[in-house]
């Protein structure tokens, strides 16, 4: 289903890692969805746009690079609410060291991803214990539903548990440094794997259960508040994960992909990821790519398509230091691929959207309007780049199978782009009729981004002809903090989190003023 037949809507990108309350670990957690929802469902807001829950690596701290395309990663589990946790004695069982470090990661401005890792994974272990002794060997009813859930899913978590167990008794070792029987897929390596490493599956199948029991909860009161939940699709995951391990037939370990230089980078951009095998994939009808639709679609109501234009042809590097190529090579077999893997993301369901930013050829905006799959309209770079002056595209005119947007979660804040932008850019802004409307003639020149350029700017973007809106939270409450900056390893990366916790926002006059607002735009302008 396209954004234009589910009618005008509009929403927030708040990542959930972003969203602490007071109860959780120093993260958002799958729990906490719920109060954020019900400020959402006030806010006159009907989508949550999140980044992706995918299984990081230990050491990872973006969402986009990933050991596992299934799983949802433990670290978002809300550990009070585990029946285990609980029976065993919550946070008084945790050591003096970790009660300590609990209050610390409560308090931190920022995410701290190993600190709260390492809790998480000590709890969770714990819990497990408390299970295996007192539900699994007993057989019991609680039992009985981990082994409806098993079998269930048994079509991804089975190579997923296995590769997690394996890597935690290989020492963390990529699975291309394993024994050559593991690293091979040798079925009677893997049987006996299984075998040694019962209780280790187990768990991380354990894991995934108790997230998947809260995730369908947190959706259903979700549901509740009249909001629907967007996920993320990664173009690829880790050449390092359970995926690429389990098919390794589809993809191209000798060579990394990323994008071309190009206006945002002149060296392009290396990624470390596998390049997709598109021929081995079509032989297998695209096997791994329809169990990603299928996996998204039993989590989200819709879900953001990244990088899509890798879709119709993924830029490769050789680990050989060969020319970087496209692959396919030619126009016509590009338009055909990105179709076909477009039409196969939509066949279970979920609404999809699609990230085309950036270098996108103009055969793949057709291929998505022909398919109804709406792409980013980015107020700050909807300009007429080939006409004289450049001039801005007015929001109201941006097409109704399109996504509204002030940015995203690799730019800088409004704010921040408004400070920075030369004074010729915002005389082009200024001009345009949908702003000189909501000004009344007075225009937006002034140099900072103040509540009423943001208002302004904000407004605009409620009044667009996109269907779909979706807006960073930063913007709305015109903050300067960055969720990313692309090209940039640094601990700012993937670590914001909200200045209060979101089960108080309707405690802070600020977040109570907002909301407001957002609800008489929803309304002014038919997103309710």
């Amino acid at each position: 289903m396209s954004a234009r037949h589910a009618g005008r809507r509009a929403g927030l990108l708040v990542p959930l890692f972003s969203s602490p309350s007071t109860t959780s670990w120093g993260i958002g957690d799958i729990g906490d969805l719920a109060p954020l929802t019900a400020w959402l469902r006030a806010a006159g807001q009907r989508v949550l746009q999140l980044l992706p829950l995918n299984e990081m690596a230990p050491d990872q701290h973006s969402p986009y690079s990933a050991i596992s395309a299934m799983a949802i990663d433990p670290i978002f589990i809300q550990v009070p609410a585990v029946e285990e946790w609980t029976d065993g004695g919550s946070d008084d069982s945790l050591s003096a060291a970790d009660r300590e470090r609990l209050n610390h990661v409560r308090t931190a401005p920022r995410v701290e991803y190993a600190a709260i890792r390492h809790l998480k994974e000590a709890a969770l272990s714990a819990a497990f214990g408390r299970f295996h002794d007192y539900e699994w060997r007993r057989d019991t009813e609680r039992a009985g539903a981990l082994r409806a859930f098993i079998s269930a899913q048994a079509w991804w978590i089975d190579d997923y548990a296995l590769f997690r167990a394996i890597r935690a008794r290989e020492l963390s070792r990529p699975w291309m440094e394993w024994p050559a029987p593991l690293r091979h897929r040798d079925a009677e390596a893997l049987r006996q794997a299984r075998r040694d490493y019962a209780r280790d599956l187990l768990f991380y199948q354990y894991l995934q259960w108790i997230a998947a029991t809260q995730w369908a909860g947190a959706r259903a009161n979700a549901h509740a508040n009249g909001v629907e939940l967007f996920g993320d699709l990664p173009f690829m995951v880790d050449a390092d994960s359970a995926d690429v391990w389990a098919h390794q037939g589809s993809f191209r370990l000798d060579v990394s992909i990323g994008a071309p230089p190009d206006a945002f980078s002149a060296t392009g951009q290396d990624w470390g990821m596998p390049l997709y095998d598109w021929n081995a994939l079509a032989q297998d009808d695209f096997r791994w790519l329809r169990d990603r639709a299928r996996r998204n679609r039993d989590l989200y109501d819709g879900y953001r398509v990244d990088h899509v234009v890798g879709f119709y042809r993924t830029f490769g590097r050789p680990s050989d230091g060969g020319e970087p190529f496209f692959t396919p090579a030619v126009e016509a077999e590009q338009t055909a691929l990105g179709a076909r893997v477009l039409t196969l993301l939509q066949e279970p369901g979920a609404e999809i959207i699609a990230e085309d930013l950036g270098t996108v050829p103009d055969f793949v905006r057709a291929s998505m309007a022909e398919l109804h799959v709406p792409g980013f309209r980015v107020l700050r770079w909807e300009r007429r780049w080939l006409e004289k002056e450049q001039p801005f595209r007015d929001p109201a005119g941006y097409p109704p199978d399109s996504v509204a947007t002030s940015g995203t979660h690799d730019t800088a804040p409004m704010a921040v782009w408004w400070a920075n932008a030369p004074d010729d850019e915002r005389q082009q802004l200024n001009r345009l009729p949908t702003i000189q409307r909501i000004t009344q003639g007075a225009g937006l020149l002034k140099e900072s981004c103040d509540a009423i350029v943001r208002a302004t700017l904000l407004e605009a973007l409620f009044a667009s002809g996109s269907d779909l809106l979706l807006l960073p939270v930063q913007d709305v409450f015109g903050w300067s903090d960055r969720i990313n900056e692309p090209a940039t390893v640094t601990p700012e990366n993937w670590t914001f989190h909200l200045p209060w916790p979101c089960d108080r926002l309707n405690d802070i006059p600020e977040a109570r003023k907002v909301q407001a607002q957002l609800h008489a735009w929803a309304v002014q302008y038919q997103r309710l």
